[in-house]
This record gives C-alpha cells, structure tokens and sequence, in this order.
C-alpha cells in the first residue's frame, strides 16, 4: 500500500490529521492531488451552506449550532471560507476563537480556506475540499460562506441544504429578493431576533418566500438569536425536516458541469508556461500590429 492509499484509509478511518493532510495535498495541487481525489470513496453526508450578507452573525450561528449537535455526540466538520486580498491573495486564517470551546473536542474538525480570487464567496478549490471531507466519518458538514451578497451563490449548487442568515436592520425586504437570496434559500434565518422590527421583517420575509414554495418544501423563517442559542434547536429541527423532505437540488448539476470545464481547461494547459507567455506578448506588442485573438490562436492546438 503507497503512502496515498495509507492517507486514504486513515482519513476515512476518521484520523483527522491524515485528512488535514490531504486536504492540504488536494488544496495546493500537491503531488498526490490527483490520486487522492481519484481513490476516496465519497460518503452521502448532508451539506449545510451558511451564507448571508456581512454582519449577520453566520459564524456565531455555526459555532450555537455545533455546540448543540456535539453535545448529541455527532462528528462534525466546518469550512470556514475566508476573504483572500486582490492585491497580495493573503487571507485572514486560522482566526476561529469563537470556536475556542471546541477545539478540544475529538469529534469536531475545523478547516479554513482562502477564496482566492473566487468571485463566487467560495473557495477555488471548495468542491475538492468538501469531497475530500465527505470520505470521512462526519455526521454533518459546514461550509460557512464569506459573505459577500449578490455574487454569493455558488453555495446554493454545493449544498444539500442552504441557510440564508439575515438581519432585522439588514435592509429592504424587497431587496433581498432581488439580491437572488431568496432564490437560494432552503431555510431563512433572522438572526439577532431580539433587535427591534425583529417580528416585522420576519413577517415579511415569510410572506415572500410563500410565494416561492419549490415543490413541496416551502421555505420556512426561523428566529435565534445565535450569541445565546436562542431558536438554535428549531433551526437543527428544520435543517433535519428539510434533509428528510429529499428536495432536489437541480443547481448541483450546473456547478458540477462548471468545475469540469475548469478541470478540462487546467489540463489543457498544462504546456503553457505564464512566464514565457508573458515574454511572448511583450514581444508582440512592440511590433505594433498586435491582436489579442490572432496571438491566442497561435496556443491553439
């Protein structure tokens, strides 16, 4: 057995340092990368994406929610999406201390990635990841989204289950419709429920997304308030609801196709060297008569 296949067996034995380490190999296109996606053997356990706009108190919601549940003895596995700079692609990792009652326990795993440059609130290779993450024993997986509004939608097509966090001062309820989180959303939750107008803009939220009943599941608004675990229970319960109502996530299909145009066009250019192509077209541009498209057709094989 080759070290590849020792890793495998050992992740999904539930050694969470050998799946550290392969989410590192998979993550950084290590050498192994491929064999490691390749080999795994990918389990069906349930994926819940937090998204929301900035400030609503999405991680506080995922830390009240995993205290609950490794209380019931359940394995649990997050991913927390953290926001990369344009400018030098760092990103703030590692600061998960509202968790810090957790980091001791053996049934919880913590992971954060970067989204670099992904414009979608997810990490690049988060697909990857969270397929790396279904060969372990988990009960339930978190992806905690960066929150960026509009763009934030990808995590409608990863998730098995997609809670949108909002706020009572978040705004218009008319523009959260328009905004597409309407269109994503699984279960609402308003969070900081204890805030004033808390009752108005849930009334209003639920009378929108009645209008929106996808097959037989109609979207229901949960209240909490996460920094007390107030409404965290009917939240699991309804998270639980909506995992046994077997709703078909048709998004899926449409990322899946996506990340396999990427694969393909990765592979594709492998023979392409970015400083050679860089030099290539400084050359180029200096004869004067240069075109962006006849000089791409040139790698065209």
């Amino acid at each position: 057995m080759n070290e590849i296949s020792t890793l495998i067996n050992s992740l999904q034995q539930g050694d969470f340092k050998a799946l550290a380490r392969a989410i590192s190999i998979v993550e950084n296109d290590l050498e192994g990368s491929n064999e490691v996606l390749e080999l795994i053997t990918i389990r069906s356990i349930p994926l819940i994406g937090i998204t929301g706009p900035p400030g609503a108190g999405k991680s506080s919601l995922v830390n009240a929610i995993v205290k609950i549940l490794l209380h019931q003895n359940k394995k649990i596995g997050v991913v927390a999406v953290d926001p990369t700079s344009p400018f030098n692609f760092g990103s703030l990792l590692g600061d998960r201390i509202r968790m810090a009652e957790h980091f001791s326990n053996p049934n919880l795993f913590i992971r954060s990635l970067a989204t670099r440059g992904s414009l979608g609130g997810l990490s690049e290779k988060i697909i990857e990841v969270t397929d790396v993450m279904r060969a372990a024993p988990f009960d339930f997986l978190f992806v905690e989204t960066v929150g960026v509004g509009q763009s934030e939608v990808e995590i409608a097509g990863l998730a098995d289950t997609t809670i949108v966090v909002m706020v009572p001062e978040g705004g218009d309820e008319i523009q959260t419709m328009k905004s597409g989180l309407l269109e994503i959303a699984d279960i609402f939750v308003v969070n900081k429920s204890d805030h004033v107008d808390a009752d108005r803009f849930a009334s209003n939220l639920r009378h929108l997304s009645n209008e929106k009943m996808a097959h037989d599941w109609q979207i229901p608004i949960v209240k909490t308030i996460a920094t007390s675990g107030e409404g965290i229970e009917e939240l699991i319960a309804q998270i639980e609801k909506h995992k046994q109502s077997n709703a078909a996530n048709n998004r899926k299909q449409f990322l899946i196709a996506e990340k396999v145009l990427r694969i393909l066009v990765k592979e594709k250019m492998k023979g392409v060297n970015k400083k050679e192509l860089l030099s290539a077209i400084q050359i180029a541009m200096q004869q004067g008569d240069f075109n962006l498209y006849r000089f791409a057709k040139k790698f065209l094989g």
